[in-house]
């Protein structure tokens, strides 16, 4: 019972700490300014020209980006992307329909028979043609601008970001970990094709919390210098938090129908949970049983990262240290 009670407060305090962006969002641009302001020399009038030769340039100060990168998303994915789609399927499908019934009013058949093959070529070609491209267009400029809040909110709370030893080990642990990310995505999708509807989605629903918590701090683990077979394991092991952690954001992005859609929320709402998760203290020990839900990704993941790199594979670390992980 007390175990239980110690997972249900560790759940509880994920899914709070995992609102607070929210909050934090508009005040973490102002005491970045303020301390540069502090941190910034003092300016004296007498010598400074006598002295402009000599004095060596100031260090860079660190911008505060973090509330214009979050609105630049906002108006990217709801105010471009979505906002094309709702127009698309609201506004400018209707008018057509509508056209159709009065161009055809005698003969309400023919004007069915034709909307039924126009209304789907019209969703292919816009789709293809508009939606596809911009989407994948938004995913890539979204990977940098979510950098840069993650990157701003580090320094601001931790100082300078810690990185990985080597350019090797960088490259090596990026790849695998879009490797075990994109698998594991798969394996939620599987788990929620059961034949018990309920048990299914609520499966899927724990692999989305757990997918988005990785997601939310993997920014500030990856600052810290943490590998991922440490950031995997950490998640593994006190999984009730990041659970509460990933709740939310699961549940905003399962409300619509369209991937393209659950897309756009997901990055209008990440940049909040990439800044509760830079500012978060995860609950750790709660509960004693892990719950190893990345360990069958890891192992299909090291087959395929071996076949495709070949004999260089057990040399990157990433790959030789997951291994080691599984088998025990």
């Amino acid at each position: 019972m007390e175990n239980i009670s110690s997972i249900i407060r560790a759940m509880l305090k994920g899914m709070f700490d995992s609102l607070k962006g929210a909050v934090s969002i508009f005040y973490l641009d102002r005491h970045i300014r303020e301390r540069n302001e502090k941190t910034s020399p003092t300016k004296d009038p007498k010598s400074s020209r006598r002295k402009e030769s000599l004095r060596e340039p100031p260090p860079k100060q660190e911008e505060a980006t973090v509330w214009s990168r979050t609105l630049q998303c906002c108006i990217l994915n709801g105010g471009v992307v979505w906002a094309s789609i709702m127009f698309f399927e609201c506004g400018l499908l209707p008018v057509l329909k509508r056209f159709l019934i009065i161009l055809f009013g005698d003969s309400p058949a023919t004007g069915k028979l034709i909307w039924s093959w126009m209304r789907p070529l019209l969703t292919w070609t816009f789709s293809t043609i508009w939606v596809l491209p911009l989407f994948l267009l938004s995913k890539i400029i979204n990977s940098l601008w979510f950098q840069d809040i993650a990157n701003s909110a580090y320094r601001y709370s931790r100082g300078r970001p810690q990185t990985l030893s080597s350019v090797s080990k960088v490259v090596a642990d990026t790849l695998f970990s879009i490797l075990v990310q994109a698998l594991f995505l798969m394996q939620g999708m599987l788990v929620s094709l059961m034949p018990l509807v309920v048990l299914g989605e609520v499966l899927c629903l724990i692999h989305m919390c757990m997918l988005y918590s990785l997601y939310a701090f993997e920014y500030k683990w990856f600052n810290m210098g943490w590998e991922l077979h440490k950031r995997l394991t950490f998640i593994e092991t006190n999984w009730p938090y990041f659970l509460g952690f990933g709740l939310p954001l699961a549940i905003f992005t399962s409300l619509p129908e369209s991937y393209i859609a659950s897309g756009c929320i997901f990055s209008i709402l990440f940049p909040l949970f990439i800044i509760s998760g830079n500012d978060a203290e995860p609950v750790v020990g709660a509960c004693d049983y892990p719950l190893q839900l990345f360990s069958p990704v890891i192992i299909i993941s090291n087959a395929l990262f071996n076949r495709t790199i070949g004999h260089k594979a057990p040399s990157t670390p990433v790959a030789t240290q997951e291994s080691a992980r599984v088998r025990r």
